[in-house]
Protein backbone atom coordinates (compact mmCIF):
# COMPACT_ATOMS: atom_id res chain seq x y z
CA UNK A 1 0.00 0.00 0.00
CA UNK A 2 1.36 3.41 -0.97
CA UNK A 3 1.68 5.91 1.88
CA UNK A 4 0.06 9.27 1.17
CA UNK A 5 2.58 12.00 1.95
CA UNK A 6 1.00 15.09 0.41
CA UNK A 7 2.32 18.31 1.90
CA UNK A 8 -0.16 19.42 4.56
CA UNK A 9 2.01 21.72 6.67
CA UNK A 10 3.43 23.96 3.92
CA UNK A 11 1.99 27.48 3.87
CA UNK A 12 3.10 29.83 1.13
CA UNK A 13 2.69 32.90 3.31
CA UNK A 14 5.21 31.53 5.81
CA UNK A 15 7.94 30.82 3.26
CA UNK A 16 11.22 32.75 3.65
CA UNK A 17 11.84 32.42 -0.10
CA UNK A 18 12.60 35.65 -1.98
CA UNK A 19 9.71 35.55 -4.44
CA UNK A 20 10.63 38.78 -6.21
CA UNK A 21 14.18 37.56 -6.88
CA UNK A 22 12.89 34.32 -8.41
CA UNK A 23 10.33 36.17 -10.53
CA UNK A 24 13.06 38.43 -11.88
CA UNK A 25 15.32 35.47 -12.62
CA UNK A 26 12.55 33.64 -14.48
CA UNK A 27 11.91 36.70 -16.65
CA UNK A 28 15.63 36.83 -17.43
CA UNK A 29 15.66 33.15 -18.40
CA UNK A 30 12.62 33.55 -20.66
CA UNK A 31 14.25 36.49 -22.41
CA UNK A 32 17.57 34.60 -22.69
CA UNK A 33 15.96 31.67 -24.52
CA UNK A 34 14.24 34.04 -26.96
CA UNK A 35 10.78 34.27 -25.41
CA UNK A 36 8.69 37.33 -24.61
CA UNK A 37 7.84 37.23 -20.88
CA UNK A 38 5.15 39.86 -21.48
CA UNK A 39 3.05 37.82 -23.86
CA UNK A 40 -0.29 36.66 -22.36
CA UNK A 41 0.66 33.02 -21.86
CA UNK A 42 3.79 33.90 -19.89
CA UNK A 43 2.67 36.90 -17.85
CA UNK A 44 1.98 34.83 -14.73
CA UNK A 45 4.77 32.31 -15.27
CA UNK A 46 7.38 34.03 -13.05
CA UNK A 47 4.92 34.15 -10.16
CA UNK A 48 3.90 30.52 -10.66
CA UNK A 49 7.52 29.37 -10.78
CA UNK A 50 8.36 31.33 -7.63
CA UNK A 51 5.49 29.66 -5.78
CA UNK A 52 6.50 26.26 -7.13
CA UNK A 53 10.08 26.67 -5.90
CA UNK A 54 8.86 27.81 -2.50
CA UNK A 55 6.92 24.56 -2.20
CA UNK A 56 9.48 22.25 -3.79
CA UNK A 57 12.33 23.62 -1.65
CA UNK A 58 10.36 24.04 1.58
CA UNK A 59 12.44 21.28 3.18
CA UNK A 60 15.43 23.64 3.28
CA UNK A 61 13.69 25.58 6.04
CA UNK A 62 12.39 22.65 8.07
CA UNK A 63 13.94 20.18 10.50
CA UNK A 64 12.54 16.79 9.45
CA UNK A 65 14.08 15.05 12.46
CA UNK A 66 11.61 16.84 14.74
CA UNK A 67 8.99 14.26 13.72
CA UNK A 68 11.10 11.56 15.38
CA UNK A 69 10.93 13.22 18.79
CA UNK A 70 7.60 11.50 19.49
CA UNK A 71 8.44 7.96 20.60
CA UNK A 72 6.78 5.22 22.62
CA UNK A 73 8.49 2.67 24.86
CA UNK A 74 7.93 -0.74 23.31
CA UNK A 75 9.77 -4.02 23.78
CA UNK A 76 9.61 -4.93 20.12
CA UNK A 77 12.83 -6.06 18.54
CA UNK A 78 11.76 -7.15 15.06
CA UNK A 79 11.83 -5.17 11.85
CA UNK A 80 9.43 -2.28 11.22
CA UNK A 81 9.13 -1.47 7.51
CA UNK A 82 7.26 1.43 5.92
CA UNK A 83 7.23 0.68 2.22
CA UNK A 84 6.33 2.64 -0.91
CA UNK A 85 6.50 6.15 0.54
CA UNK A 86 5.96 8.28 -2.55
CA UNK A 87 7.96 11.49 -3.04
CA UNK A 88 9.13 14.04 -5.58
CA UNK A 89 12.48 15.77 -5.16
CA UNK A 90 14.63 18.05 -7.29
CA UNK A 91 17.97 17.08 -8.79
CA UNK A 92 20.49 19.77 -7.91
CA UNK A 93 22.39 19.37 -11.18
CA UNK A 94 19.64 20.52 -13.57
CA UNK A 95 16.82 21.56 -11.19
CA UNK A 96 14.58 18.91 -12.71
CA UNK A 97 12.41 16.59 -10.60
CA UNK A 98 13.00 12.96 -9.76
CA UNK A 99 10.06 10.95 -8.52
CA UNK A 100 9.81 7.59 -6.83
CA UNK A 101 9.28 5.68 -3.61
CA UNK A 102 11.29 5.19 -0.44
CA UNK A 103 11.32 2.06 1.71
CA UNK A 104 12.48 2.66 5.27
CA UNK A 105 12.97 -0.04 7.91
CA UNK A 106 14.36 -0.05 11.41
CA UNK A 107 14.83 -2.51 14.25
CA UNK A 108 13.73 -0.82 17.50
CA UNK A 109 15.86 -0.84 20.62
CA UNK A 110 13.30 -0.16 23.31
CA UNK A 111 11.22 2.51 21.59
CA UNK A 112 9.18 3.01 18.42
CA UNK A 113 7.74 6.02 16.63
CA UNK A 114 4.48 6.59 14.79
CA UNK A 115 4.48 5.15 11.28
CA UNK A 116 3.43 8.46 9.74
CA UNK A 117 6.48 10.14 11.28
CA UNK A 118 8.81 8.18 8.99
CA UNK A 119 6.73 9.22 5.98
CA UNK A 120 6.91 12.85 7.07
CA UNK A 121 10.69 12.65 7.37
CA UNK A 122 10.90 11.31 3.80
CA UNK A 123 8.55 14.03 2.53
CA UNK A 124 10.43 16.91 4.11
CA UNK A 125 13.89 15.60 3.24
CA UNK A 126 12.74 15.24 -0.36
CA UNK A 127 11.80 18.93 -0.64
CA UNK A 128 15.24 20.36 -1.33
CA UNK A 129 17.73 20.35 -4.23
CA UNK A 130 19.91 17.25 -3.89
CA UNK A 131 21.13 14.00 -5.39
CA UNK A 132 19.35 10.73 -4.69
CA UNK A 133 22.42 9.23 -3.02
CA UNK A 134 22.52 11.98 -0.40
CA UNK A 135 18.78 11.84 0.18
CA UNK A 136 19.00 8.11 0.91
CA UNK A 137 21.80 8.54 3.43
CA UNK A 138 20.16 11.56 5.09
CA UNK A 139 16.95 9.64 5.80
CA UNK A 140 18.81 6.60 7.14
CA UNK A 141 21.02 8.70 9.40
CA UNK A 142 18.13 10.74 10.80
CA UNK A 143 16.14 7.66 11.76
CA UNK A 144 19.19 5.88 13.12
CA UNK A 145 20.37 8.78 15.27
CA UNK A 146 17.05 9.97 16.65
CA UNK A 147 15.46 6.60 17.38
CA UNK A 148 18.66 5.00 18.69
CA UNK A 149 17.89 1.86 16.72
CA UNK A 150 19.61 -1.47 16.39
CA UNK A 151 19.72 -0.77 12.68
CA UNK A 152 18.15 1.19 9.81
CA UNK A 153 17.76 0.52 6.10
CA UNK A 154 16.60 2.91 3.42
CA UNK A 155 16.13 2.03 -0.25
CA UNK A 156 14.96 4.60 -2.77
CA UNK A 157 13.83 3.86 -6.30
CA UNK A 158 13.25 6.85 -8.57
CA UNK A 159 12.94 8.00 -12.14
CA UNK A 160 14.94 11.11 -13.02
CA UNK A 161 13.52 13.50 -15.59
CA UNK A 162 17.04 14.81 -16.25
CA UNK A 163 17.73 11.38 -17.80
CA UNK A 164 14.34 11.09 -19.48
CA UNK A 165 13.83 14.44 -21.20
CA UNK A 166 17.39 15.62 -21.93
CA UNK A 167 20.90 14.29 -22.39
CA UNK A 168 20.78 10.53 -22.85
CA UNK A 169 16.94 10.65 -23.08
CA UNK A 170 16.10 7.30 -21.54
CA UNK A 171 12.61 7.68 -20.01
CA UNK A 172 11.60 4.82 -17.74
CA UNK A 173 15.11 4.21 -16.43
CA UNK A 174 15.08 3.70 -12.66
CA UNK A 175 17.82 4.54 -10.19
CA UNK A 176 18.00 2.52 -6.97
CA UNK A 177 20.08 3.62 -3.98
CA UNK A 178 20.46 2.11 -0.52
CA UNK A 179 21.81 3.07 2.87
CA UNK A 180 22.29 0.44 5.58
CA UNK A 181 23.09 1.08 9.21
CA UNK A 182 23.70 -1.21 12.18
CA UNK A 183 22.33 -4.73 11.96
CA UNK A 184 21.19 -4.25 8.37
CA UNK A 185 24.81 -3.74 7.38
CA UNK A 186 26.38 -6.42 9.59
CA UNK A 187 23.78 -9.22 9.50
CA UNK A 188 23.15 -10.85 6.15
CA UNK A 189 19.90 -12.51 7.23
CA UNK A 190 18.36 -9.19 8.38
CA UNK A 191 19.45 -7.52 5.16
CA UNK A 192 17.98 -10.37 3.09
CA UNK A 193 14.68 -10.19 4.99
CA UNK A 194 14.46 -6.47 4.33
CA UNK A 195 15.12 -6.83 0.62
CA UNK A 196 12.60 -9.66 0.38
CA UNK A 197 9.91 -7.51 2.01
CA UNK A 198 10.78 -4.52 -0.18
CA UNK A 199 10.46 -6.70 -3.26
CA UNK A 200 7.07 -7.94 -2.03
CA UNK A 201 8.24 -11.52 -1.55
CA UNK A 202 7.93 -11.58 2.24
Amino acid sequence: MTVDTKVKDFRLEDSPVDFEAIKGAVRTILEAVGEDPDRPGLLETPRRVAHMYAEMFSGLHLEPERHLEVVFPEQYDEMVLIRDISFTSMCEHHLLPFTGVAHVAYVPDGKVTGLSKIARVVEEVSRRPQVQERMTQTIADMVNEHLNTAGVACVISAEHSCMGIRGVRKPGSTTVTSALRGIFKTDQATRAEFMSLVNNNG
